[in-house]
């Protein structure tokens, strides 16, 4: 699989990046033998960047499981989670190694902003991290475009996670020209809107309990509805050019230049192997207008 540089003379790292939160139950309880093997995949097929977070039920310590003896393989990203007290930082960065069986974490993360306290001292507790040699590199997720530069000026940021899909292109107000601006590279998470754009789901679909998308704001207030009018005209476009939904999402994604990383979430081995396929496929300019016709009608926001 490709790679590009994960901020300006970052690392390299898959430009197909495994999503774990649904390897933790986050939708949908799975039996370990089966997240397993979709790890084992995704290190297989050159998918070698995987994103996990404190806060993702089971993902840490079921990746800590398949990646035993495999470690070395992978960069693997964690995320704060919790409060950004200097106790709980030090605390969570123990707690994530610990289920993870590493001495160390690739990429840390602050899984969004948390402005009881200062962005300065948030950044102080990092940098330690990564004196200490626990962290390697630092980076943001849910950051609005001031808060990247809030942020790069109390240390270097080498990642920014926002939400960025053909359906929700808010990041490409602020946050995506931000991340040009200070070299950070972006691994965009949810492109695949939470599954609207797979074509698997139609309106009224009901999720279990234990899916987070039986509560989710996706799929309230109409914005679901707004985008599954185009839904069949995206997936006509997709198999006109040899593609399906999913593989055209991705792709799309990674069109933009901001972009290092996708983060595509599995639940199997299947499902990280068509996630992977998509990245052989790189839109061109005149693909993108045609594209932005269709979605026109359609920009849920941020």
């Amino acid at each position: 699989m490709d790679t590009r540089p994960l901020g300006t003379n970052g690392p390299e790292v898959s430009v197909v990046c495994l999503g774990a939160w649904p390897l933790g139950g986050g939708m949908g309880a799975i039996p370990d033998e089966q997240a397993i093997a979709a790890i084992h995949a995704a290190l297989d097929v050159g998918m070698t960047f995987i994103d996990t977070a404190e806060g993702y039920r089971t993902s840490e310590s079921v990746l800590g499981k398949g990646l035993q003896g495999r470690r070395h393989e992978a960069f693997l990203a964690t995320k704060l989670s919790g409060d950004h007290s200097p106790e709980h930082i030090k605390q969570a960065i123990e707690n994530s190694l610990t289920s993870l069986g590493t001495d160390y974490v690739d990429l840390y993360q602050l899984h969004s902003p948390n402005p009881r306290w200062p962005i300065q001292d948030t950044m102080d507790e990092l940098l330690k991290l990564q004196e200490q040699g626990k962290i390697r590199y630092i980076g943001v997720s849910n950051f609005s475009g001031e808060q990247h530069r809030e942020a790069a000026a109390h240390g270097p940021i080498n990642s920014s996670q926002p939400r960025y899909n053909m359906l929700f292109r808010g990041a490409e107000d602020s946050v995506l020209p931000a991340c040009i601006e200070l070299g950070i590279g972006v691994m965009a998470h949810s492109p695949l809107a939470k599954g609207i754009l797979t074509g698997k789901y139609k309106p009224g679909h009901q999720f279990p309990v234990e899916d987070e998308r039986s509560d989710h704001f996706v799929f309230r207030e109409g914005r679901a509805e707004r985008a599954w009018e185009i839904v069949p005209e995206l997936q006509i476009w997709a198999a006109d050019h040899g593609h399906d939904l999913v593989q055209l999402a991705i792709a799309w994604t990674l069109a933009h230049p901001s972009m290092a990383s996708c983060i595509a979430g599995a639940k199997t081995a299947e499902h990280v192997l068509h996630n992977a396929s998509a990245a052989d496929w790189q839109l061109s300019e005149s693909d993108m207008l045609e594209l932005d016709d269709i979605l026109a009608p359609v920009n849920l926001g941020s």
